[in-house]
């Protein structure tokens, strides 16, 4: 068996589902089969929020050592999904090493949802909120307009490739003053407190709040504590928006009534 290549694998599973958005105790529990499955006296995995170590060692063979950084951050439960099969079926001698690493980087390069799909998620969000919320026909249609201004808003922010908080901020920022915009002369009389409320949704970290908790009460304190950081600064940042969209539209309006 490929030692190095059965690392570098373990390594692209656990990168894989952290990207995703699981739980560390999960990568690590996944990369420590993987590497297990070499025989070898010594197969480590630590595993942070932002980066993974994985060791292989033992008499009979040279250290192997890999570190991976990781950046980006999302939701993908499906990959996740698929990431624990593909271990399970490596563990059960179902698949080869060589056929796993070429099965996780399908798994790491595919596309699950279009950019369209997404954006037309991303309006339904907004609008089913913004109905549950007490809004009206009126309301949803604005909310609709809204929610195609985060899809925009969000595709521009990746594009330009700017970090978590300028992209929330702007994305809350693009939110407040579209819906304020289209109360004031488009739609007057929506309410636009509960539209701003449900375009927002799909910014919450909801998410990552809750695996920042599973991580703390698994012993993970690192990882739990800089995953509530992360979604502490991400709130922090949809408040900014919001608020400075609201100071700038009643500045420009002088004070008009929302």
């Amino acid at each position: 068996m490929n030692d190095k290549l059965l690392v570098e694998t373990a390594v692209l599973a656990g990168e894989i589902m952290l990207v995703s958005g699981a739980e560390i105790y999960r990568v690590e529990n996944t990369i420590d089969h993987i590497l297990r499955k070499a025989g070898r006296n010594t197969a480590e995995a630590i595993v942070f929020s932002t980066g993974i170590f994985a060791s292989l060692n033992d008499p009979a063979i040279e250290a192997i050592t890999v570190a991976r950084r990781v950046t980006g951050r999302s939701t993908n439960l499906n990959r996740v999904y698929l990431v624990n099969d593909v271990s399970r079926m490596l563990c059960e001698d179902r698949m080869t090493v060589e056929e796993a690493y070429v099965r996780l980087t399908d798994i790491r390069d595919s596309v699950q949802y279009g950019r369209r799909l997404k954006d037309i998620g991303v309006m339904g969000v907004a609008v089913f909120f913004t109905l549950l919320l007490g809004g009206g026909a009126r309301d949803c249609l604005a909310a609709a307009v809204t929610g195609i201004s985060l899809a925009t808003a969000m595709e521009v922010s990746a594009r330009i490739r700017l970090n978590d908080f300028c992209a929330n901020a702007f994305c809350a920022f693009l939110i407040a003053i579209a819906t304020l915009f289209m109360g004031q002369w488009l739609i007057p009389g929506i309410k636009s407190d509960i539209i701003i409320i449900g375009a927002i949704m799909p910014l919450v970290p909801g998410v990552i709040f809750t695996t920042a908790i599973r991580d703390t009460l698994n012993g993970d304190y690192a990882s739990g504590t800089a995953r509530i950081m992360e979604a502490v600064v991400i709130a922090l940042a949809v408040a900014a928006g919001v608020g400075a969209g609201m100071g700038l539209f009643q500045w420009l309006t002088g004070g008009l009534s929302w």
